[in-house]
């Protein structure tokens, strides 16, 4: 237990990095807003502190540290749960989205157990499970969504092979026009702002701003040039930062009735390949370099070792490009000079597609052999941004920030989060890491700040966005990895303790299945609640799922009628992946997502890893056997490899750990192959990976099926690490 917030003196405060003046003031100040809470309880007495911004973005982290742990020093996480550090307010409630929908259609829908947005929230979310239809009749009409003809219902179940339904069913759209074109509600005109931007480099420029006529008028001229170089229904790939250029070809894809091929920028050669492969991709967008803190690090080369059938290219920096082309191959300045001759240039008649129609092929590590191909259909973009709408609250007027890549999942949700809600999307062209990215979101204004976790870590560690006025910001998201306490400590303060709304769902949900909420105290590193119209069950071993209100930790089942998961996937059986041995559940077929969660006291959850061997390293996630592919032939010494990824004690993103049998008469040093299998993943899988620990064992755990039990090998570690920190 730690100092309680009482016995904090002026000693503690010059410690934590006050000088001695200022730590005798910061002591007054403190105990004003202790005396001044309503009661001792600690959770009253944070929310004290915070509403009176005793503590500044300003001041050293060691102490925020220091007043959180002391304000919560005799807590009971196993009697209440973990210790909140947000909480909503009655009259913020009303005006978030999801408040305002509540308010308006709570008294109607839910009688007299209507009270108000933050204490009915959890009986609504139970509503919404059990009325999909009635949730999300009301949900399309808050975003831009413009239906060509519109659907006959909202949800078909008729078809029994589909464990998902049919939703929409008869609708015919274009989901990229709904993102273009002025709405009245949501409130969108021609002038609004739709894309903020800056390069790097250009930190001490005004921001780039793209009105929604500029991007319309940008977009349709790619569409009509994309007519003029492919066939109808042509998959095409993206594998370049996610820059403006990049949204305004998505788009362009999109509105003309091609398919997007999500490639993300950071893949060897080989992956490329694949996944150009799988999709039958008729040709890429890409760059020529990626700049990065100054550095050109070469794009196009290594797209054209994947041999693709015509490349587009864009320049990095300037005008043109600065790499000598193969034959069949175009720079973007000559792509768009087809444009020249065409007499209607910013005009174009979108392609009306039925609902389900595929837009856009993404790509998740499989557990064996080629990444899963998951199409995104026209409800996948509305699914997404609905979850932004409701649950992180983007609103019109915002401008939305998240680093992130059109070939992750991320890439489309922000994109179509911004355009259907009518908030500006916000792009830093370079590195997130640098203090050039936090300058961005300074003049920028953004509002609404996305994050993986071991971006923040960087940040926290290196100190690079010490300075910056972060306090635009309303709330933070965040995803792709466990996050870590301290480190979301330190990003909530930047902008005197707003929320960090965590979301935790897959590409092929098209969606969050458990995520924060702004209409819900917030607890560090956890989620608040399921998602709006998503119902799971947590299973115990036998598959039996634990009552709702018991905490508990067990792979988790989703309630199959999701709106925008996918029912099929283009080079694996769909049945077998997320349905074959998931338990019944009220009639239900549960379907699977293969994480393992732990639901706590007070009802909030925690992701603890997946079920089968998927790993999650740095917010990617991949699969024990492609490392263990790549490490099997890196050394000539390696007879076999286990790969296993394991959190470490304090939370925080995945350690990497490979497990090595030498073959006989070999011997080598643990370091070494470190050293190799680090090199030899980076090449051939990820450029971002990398090795903690290797440890050589006699041979490996197995089951009666001679399967490597991952499982075991992952205890172990997990105790020797207890062990060490002990130490």
């Amino acid at each position: 237990m730690g100092m309680r917030v009482a016995e904090v003196g002026v000693g503690e405060l010059v410690k934590a990095g006050l000088s001695m003046e200022e730590a005798q003031e910061f002591e007054r100040i403190l105990k004003a807003a202790v005396d001044g809470a309503r009661g001792s309880d600690p959770s009253e007495v944070w929310r004290e502190v915070v509403a009176r911004r005793v503590l500044r973005p300003s001041h050293p982290h060691g102490l925020h540290r220091l007043v959180f742990h002391s304000v919560y020093a005799e807590w009971d996480e196993s009697i209440r749960g973990p210790p909140l550090y947000w909480f909503p307010s009655l009259y913020e409630s009303m005006h978030t989205n999801l408040g305002r929908l509540m308010e308006t259609n709570g008294p109607r829908l839910l009688g007299l157990s209507y009270k108000d947005p933050i204490t009915s929230y959890s009986l609504f979310q139970k509503f919404s499970v059990q009325n999909l239809e009635v949730y999300w009749s009301m949900v399309l009409k808050e975003l831009s969504v413009l239906f060509h003809r519109a659907p006959r219902c909202i949800l078909d179940t008729t078809d029994k092979s589909k464990h998902g339904g049919t939703w929409l069913p008869g609708a015919v759209l274009n989901i990229a026009e709904c993102c273009l074109l002025p709405v009245s509600y949501p409130r969108k005109h021609d002038n609004s702002l739709a894309v903020v931007w800056r390069d790097e480099g250009n930190d001490d420029s005004p921001v780039n701003r793209l009105t929604l006529k500029e991007l319309r008028e940008q977009v349709m001229m790619v569409a009509n040039v994309l007519d003029a170089t492919f066939s109808k229904g042509d998959a095409i790939a993206i594998d370049m930062p996610m820059t403006v250029y990049a949204v305004i070809i998505y788009l362009a894809i999109v509105l003309a009735g091609f398919v997007v091929v999500s490639i993300a920028d950071s893949f060897a050669a080989k992956e490329i390949a694949t996944r150009l492969r799988v999709s039958k991709a008729k040709g890429i967008f890409t760059q020529d370099f990626i700049v990065r803190g100054g550095r050109k690090f070469p794009l196009y080369s290594r797209v054209v070792e994947a041999a693709p059938h015509k490349v587009i290219v864009l320049p990095a920096i300037g005008k043109d490009v600065d790499v000598q082309l193969r034959e069949q191959d175009l720079s973007w300045k000559d792509f768009l000079s087809h444009a020249d001759h065409l007499p209607r240039l910013n005009n174009y008649s979108p392609v009306y597609q039925p609902i389900d129609a595929v837009t856009n092929i993404l790509f998740s590590s499989g557990t064996t052999g080629d990444p899963k191909a998951i199409p995104w259909t026209q409800v996948s973009p509305i699914r997404s941004a609905a979850d932004a709408w409701a649950q992180i609250n983007i609103q019109v007027g915002d401008v939305f920030c998240w680093p992130t890549n059109l070939g992750w999942v991320m890439g489309p949700t922000v994109l179509y989060a911004s355009f259907l809600t009518g908030a500006a999307l916000a792009l830093y062209h370079g590195s997130p890491l640098d203090r050039g990215f936090g300058k961005f979101v300074q003049d920028a204004g953004v509002t609404v700040l996305g994050t993986v976790p071991s971006l923040v870590k960087t940040w926290k560690n290196t100190g690079c966005m010490e300075g910056f006025d972060w306090t635009k910001i309303k709330s933070f998201a965040s995803t792709g990895e466990t996050s870590n306490v301290d480190d979301d400590l330190w990003l909530s303060s930047r902008a005197y303790y707003k929320p960090i709304i965590e979301c935790c769902g897959g590409t092929e949900l098209a969606s969050s299945y458990i995520q924060g909420s702004v209409l819900q105290p917030q607890a560090f590193g956890t989620f608040s609640t399921a998602a709006m119209t998503t119902g799971f069950v947590i299973l115990d071993e036998n598959g039996v799922p634990y009552p709702d209100d018991q905490p508990c930790v067990g792979e988790v089942g989703l309630f199959p009628l999701i709106m925008g998961a996918t029912d099929q996937l283009l080079n694996a059986d769909h049945e077998e992946v997320y349905f074959k041995g998931m338990p019944m559940y009220k009639g239900m077929h549960l379907r699977r997502h293969g994480d393992i969660i732990k639901r706590t006291v007070g009802g909030y959850f925690v992701v603890q890893g997946r079920a089968d061997d998927t790993m999650n390293l740095g917010g990617i996630k991949t699969s024990s056997v492609e490392i263990e592919r790549v490490c099997d032939k890196a050394d000539e010494s390696v007879l076999e490899s286990a790969a296993i990824s394991t959190a470490p004690l304090n939370g925080g993103p995945e350690l990497l750990v490979v497990f090595v049998v030498l073959k006989k008469g070999y011997n080598c040093e643990p370091n070494e192959l470190k050293m190799k299998f680090s090199k030899a993943i980076q090449r051939n899988l990820n450029p971002l990976f990398k090795v903690n620990f290797v440890k050589i064992v006699p041979e490996f755990p197995r089951t009666a099926s001679n399967k490597i039990l991952r499982r075991v090998l992952r205890d172990q570690i997990k105790h020797e690490l207890s062990v060490r920190s002990r130490i």
